[in-house]
């Protein structure tokens, strides 16, 4: 799982992006990129996710992945569409073999200490925390940080600018994930300039973890 560490560590804030329109992709790539957050996760909710992936990854600098995958299925057609790596919200058995026989790099989700420990039986070191504030937020962190430490986290889910620094001063959080950073209105109305803005200002949220 060094690979999906890696990816996770070069970034505060990982923007999750709802796109319905491929012709918002490279724009809207281009202007998170310019703004300090080249790690991006294109969730696999709209008809034109695969292609919004696949016209991302032709932006430089920019590093693309599949969120919400949910089975194997997803995992092949990410990784043909040239997602770098997969977001999921929990784990299988059938979706882990999937990543580990496509060799996508994953990150799968959990919430309790049995998840977490299932995971990290099978070398995941690196995990989405997920939904993080309806299932303990910061203080299932701490408390998951004594008795696993091996393990860095990514939450998602009730993130904001409001509590990311929070999270990110968290010794087992690599980065978190947010849906803030795309606004629907102003990726309709193609204010690009704003959407780099809201990137610039995440690299004050929080120390990146080594």
């Amino acid at each position: 799982m060094l690979a999906i560490k890696e990816i996770c560590q070069q970034v505060p804030v990982i923007p999750v992006l709802v796109v319905k329109d491929v012709a918002h992709a490279v724009p809207l790539a281009e202007a998170l990129v310019s703004g300090g957050l080249h790690v991006l996760e294109v969730t696999l909710r709209t008809p034109a996710a695969l292609e919004v992936i696949r016209a991302m990854s032709t932006v430089q600098g920019a590093i693309v992945g599949a969120g919400t995958v949910l089975n194997a299925q997803d995992v092949q057609a990410a990784k043909q569409a040239g997602a770098t790596f997969a977001v999921s919200p929990g784990a299988t058995e059938s979706l882990l073999a999937a990543a580990e026989t496509e060799q996508l790099a994953l990150l799968p989700g959990a919430s309790t200490a049995s998840e977490v420990m299932y995971l990290l039986e099978r070398q995941y070191t690196a995990l989405k925390f997920f939904p993080a504030e309806s299932v303990g937020g910061i203080g299932m962190l701490k408390s998951l940080y004594g008795p696993l430490p091996a393990v860095s986290f990514c939450p998602t889910g009730g993130i904001s600018p409001r509590n990311a620094a929070d999270y990110l001063a968290l010794p087992n959080v690599m980065c978190v994930g947010g849906s803030w950073l795309a606004p629907e209105d102003l990726v309709q109305a193609g204010l690009w300039d704003s959407i780099a803005a809201l990137a610039e200002a995440t690299q004050t949220l929080g120390t990146r973890k080594a």
